[in-house]
């Protein structure tokens, strides 16, 4: 490819100093946005750590929390070595594949690590804001989330920058290959799904055996600290809704930028601008992020909902009108796509991704009809509360993906395939923003915690109880942005597969006259539920573990549930770890092990091209299905744990009532169900598409 000059935003310039442009743009927001989270880390470490009596349960969950991450990290540390060694020495991978791999996955271990560290010193600082009143509260545990939401889409960004640029210096842009990227979102993929599975297992058996032991059968109040697993229930939140959230969404931000270059590369060899265009919005995005999350303050009308919306509101108006001046500038002179088009696809983006939040907000909100459904439903019993909230999972999935398939026809009519790649960057773009305002949820939920086992007063409790039960709803929204920009990342890899394909010289039609795409699609239908399953049994059996450990200590030590003793809480931290790591394991290789299969048992033996066939329809049934049952398990999880809050309000005779004992049980159900499998199926999905194109060359 020729460095002939091209028009860049205006002005004639050479591909090399354009891409040179584009990747220190990309670099410099990617660094603004770390300096931020940099800066709201200082802050709230600043902030006071609160009475004794809160900074020893503080400390307990600290630890908890460190020995957990310290185990997983190991093993899948282990497994990551592995992975790497092999694609370094594998010669249709290279040194090349296997550093991008190395750079996903260590940059998505980081994200985790780092936005656990500060979550789990926020909530201490939380409890104490909220002795000072609501505002202060939601000032720290707010600036707390924005650690976590500013690391990851900055940290995402300089990969994807950086490693694109250092491929470009290695390779040249005349023989430049994109597959060294997939193995960037290869890595980070990986690191997703094991640190969403095995702290979304860890947090949520905690949470389960807590409140069967403890709720349910000895009838004391939630974060009680005569619970022997009151502190592993603790250090869940921040093990597996921020840690392996975390590693999540910086993997589905890495892919889908990953996956929009590679279309582009396949597509249109040699447009440039349109492998930049991706990371040119996420530059836009993540300023228009720092502006938004400044508006964060409590109004005159109290409203937490209104004012953590007012901060994603206007991250979105700024990012909009920033997408406009990007896509003149880089598309301004491209032969293959037209810059109001490509525009127009990127609001399709934010317009899915705002549908997909009003639609969620609505079905986990306390102050509409289905939550309230659900808690009226308590009254007549746990079998009612149980199917009014599966009803309700079902329902909330419809609005969702009708806008996703509404977001890829307009797309696609805008600007064909790129123009769905694009809006799956526009919306992804908004990560930075969406995960601030995630990760204040369990910030929020670990302070009550705390308020509660320090036994400070009701009306300090009754703050962080507000600020939870807007969690709930914001953690809701953050999956559902999660899942269906998930389902567009995938929908995208597939096109990638199949121009990894023809690229190898293979030419296939994926039609259902053929009987190994109608093969595949049963194939790849049956995975998420398949690997539902296995976590939704893995959290089970976990919990029963958990059950009769606080059994067994209450048995062998009744001072402990007189209030007298303090139960041994780090004898059930230990336990919980180990059982949820070996758990894991099972799951998490289910969408690497059926590629593998694919391709090293199924394709040696088969007619030619048949393997290929069989893969993509794998790969399009399990992102179909697996869209609307990971809808359906976060939001139905949403409505009912809300449900249950909506009880202890007062409504329906609170706390005590018949009902609040069903809307217990219902959240115990729906607990794995929004934290556990419903999310992890969104990094299995994209493990599975990411292995399809990274084994391309092994179906030819």
């Amino acid at each position: 490819m020729s460095s002939r000059p091209q028009r860049f935003g205006g002005l004639h310039i050479s591909k090399e100093q354009s891409l040179v442009l584009e990747s220190i743009f990309g670099m410099a927001a990617a660094l603004a946005g770390i300096a931020y989270a940099l800066w709201c880390a200082s802050w709230v470490m600043k902030q006071p750590e609160g009475e004794a009596a809160l900074r020893i349960p503080y400390l307990a969950i600290r630890e908890g929390a460190h020995a957990f991450m310290r185990t997983q990290y190991s093993v899948i540390g282990s497994v990551a070595v592995a992975i790497f060694v092999i694609l370094w020495i594998t010669p249709a991978f290279g040194w090349l594949t296997a550093t991008g791999f190395a750079v996903g996955a260590l940059c998505s271990a980081a994200s985790g690590a780092i936005g656990m560290a500060i979550s789990v010193r926020a909530n201490v600082r939380t409890a104490a804001a909220a002795e000072h009143g609501l505002p202060k509260a939601l000032q720290v545990s707010q600036r707390s989330g924005s650690v976590t939401g500013f690391l990851v889409g900055g940290l995402a960004l300089a990969a994807v920058s950086g490693f694109y640029l250092l491929l470009w210096r290695l390779k040249g842009p005349g023989t430049m290959s994109l597959q060294p990227m997939t193995g960037l979102g290869f890595g980070a993929s990986l690191i997703s799904i094991f640190g969403r599975l095995g702290g979304g297992i860890f947090t949520k058996a905690a949470d389960v055996g807590a409140d069967l032991s403890g709720k349910i059968e000895h009838g004391i109040p939630e974060d009680d600290p005569r619970n022997p697993a009151v502190i592993a229930d603790n250090v869940g939140d921040n093990v597996g809704d921020c840690a392996g959230m975390a590693a999540d969404v910086f993997e589905s931000y890495a892919v889908t930028v990953v996956a929009a270059m590679l279309v582009a590369a396949w597509s249109n060899p040699g447009d440039m601008a349109a492998q930049q265009l991706p990371l040119a919005l996420g530059s836009i995005a993540m300023i228009a992020g720092i502006i938004g999350m400044q508006t964060v303050r409590l109004g005159q009308n109290g409203s937490l909902a209104g004012a953590l919306s007012r901060g994603l509101i206007v991250s979105i108006v700024l990012a909009a009108i920033g997408y406009y001046f990007a896509c003149q500038w880089v598309m301004g002179d491209s032969l293959h796509h037209g810059s109001l088009r490509l525009f127009g696809a990127s609001l399709v983006g934010l317009a899915v991704g705002l549908g997909m939040v009003l639609a969620t907000n609505y079905f986990t909100g306390t102050r509409y009809g289905p939550v309230q459904r659900i808690a009226r439903a308590s009254c007549s019993g746990h079998a009612t509360n149980i199917i009014t909230g599966l009803a309700i999972s079902m329902e909330s999935t419809a609005v969702p993906a009708l806008c996703i398939a509404a977001g890829i026809i307009a797309a696609h009519a805008l600007a064909g395939v790129y123009g769905i790649a694009i809006a799956t960057c526009a919306l992804l773009a908004l990560t930075p923003t969406v995960i601030s305002i995630d990760a204040y949820g369990p910030i929020t939920d670990n302070a009550g915690g705390i308020v509660e086992m320090a036994g400070l007063p009701d009306n300090i409790r009754e703050i962080t109880d507000a600020l939870d039960t807007v969690g709930n709803t914001t953690k809701a929204l953050t999956k559902v942005f999660a899942i269906g920009s998930a389902g567009l990342a995938a929908l995208t890899l597939f096109v990638a597969y199949k121009l990894e394909l023809g690229g190898g010289g293979i030419h296939l039609d994926f039609t259902l006259g053929s009987p190994y795409v109608l093969a595949g699609l049963f194939i790849g239908a049956l995975m998420p539920f398949l690997f539902g399953g296995f976590a939704m049994d893995a959290v089970g059996h976990v919990a029963a573990r958990i059950v009769e450990e606080v059994r067994r200590q209450f048995e062998a030590n009744p001072e402990i549930l007189a209030g007298r003793q303090l139960p041994d809480y780090d004898r059930a931290v230990s336990m919980l770890t180990r059982t949820s790591i070996r758990s894991m394991l099972l799951p998490a290789s289910l969408p690497v092990a059926v590629p593998l299969l694919i391709a090293f048992v199924w394709a040696p033996f088969a007619p030619s091209g048949s393997a290929a066939l069989l893969m993509g329809g794998v790969v399009i049934g399990a992102v179909s299905t697996g869209l609307i049952l990971a809808l359906s398990m976060c939001t139905g999880g949403g409505a009912w744990d809300n449900a249950k809050k909506y009880i202890e309000a007062g409504h329906y005779g609170g706390k005590t009532s018949s009902a609040h004992a069903a809307a217990v049980t219902g959240d115990t159900v729906g607990d794995p169900y929004k934290d556990t499998a419903g999310p992890a199926i969104n990094p299995m999905c994209k493990v599975l598409s990411l292995m399809a194109v990274l084994l391309a060359p092994f179906l030819i």
